[in-house]
């Protein structure tokens, strides 16, 4: 089976990436993907665009290359109480949501706090997935988030970044802790590149292997069906905005 779908990449407007819409569209067709979601950095991490750039992404088309494009945010979670930093107003007319938490803006707090930062962000109107939730440099109680990930209708990810990022802490360790309880609570995945560069996109040579090792069901996998992706942000789309 061959993924069908990479949602979380960037592109130049992000200001520490490194293509364009158009190039990792293509870059995307010649990897044989059905969906590409490109979620750029919300207005609290530095360097990235500014707000009327999700405001305006209805000009861009939705399939370029045959490609159906998701063109939505990263959006930075801000503290403990989950709050993110993009308008409801704005984050209502994108196509697709991740919420994360990036050490350079959110202070690392408790394993409670941590946790609880997360699951209220997985609790916004429009929050699709919460982004790479496995670095030991921010400690989360997993059977929670895991718990909270089925309630909210938020998928967790498995970023193919974090193993391979030094200063993220212990991430293989954490990605197979939390991919024991998706498949002990039947609570579905997504793995994302977090490409930065259209050489990267559907990239999961550091990710793919921790599945294996867990032994995790392909069946939980939302890469493997771009129908069933979009069927499930549909869904988000008509119950949590």
């Amino acid at each position: 089976m061959k993924f069908e779908l990479d949602v979380h990449t960037h592109t130049i407007a992000s200001g520490h990436a490194y293509g364009t819409i158009t190039e990792m569209a293509k870059a995307a067709s010649e990897k044989g993907l059905k969906l590409l979601g490109i979620t750029e950095h919300t207005h609290a991490m530095p360097g990235t665009c500014d707000d009327i750039y999700f405001q305006n992404l209805r000009v861009v088309q939705r399939e370029l290359f045959g490609v159906r494009l998701m063109l939505g945010a990263e959006l930075n979670i801000m503290d403990y109480e989950g709050h993110v930093d993009l308008s409801k107003e704005i984050i209502s007319r994108l196509d697709l949501c991740i919420a994360s938490i990036h050490l350079n803006i959110y202070r690392s707090g408790t394993v409670e706090q941590n946790t609880q930062a997360m699951i209220k962000a997985m609790r916004t109107p429009g929050v699709d997935i919460i982004g790479h939730p496995d670095d030991g440099n921010c400690p989360v109680d997993y059977e929670k988030l895991v718990l909270a990930s089925k309630e909210y209708h938020a998928l967790l990810e498995v970023n193919n970044n974090s193993p391979r990022l030094p200063y993220r802490l212990n991430s293989k360790e954490n990605i197979i802790t939390m991919l024991k309880l998706c498949e002990k609570y039947d609570v579905p995945v997504v793995l994302n590149s977090d490409a930065h560069y259209m050489t990267d996109i559907a990239n999961a040579d550091h990710t793919l292997p921790i599945l294996e090792e867990a032994g995790f069901p392909k069946e939980l996998v939302m890469n493997y069906s771009a129908e069933k992706f979009e069927a499930y942000i549909a869904w988000n789309r008509e119950h949590k905005i």
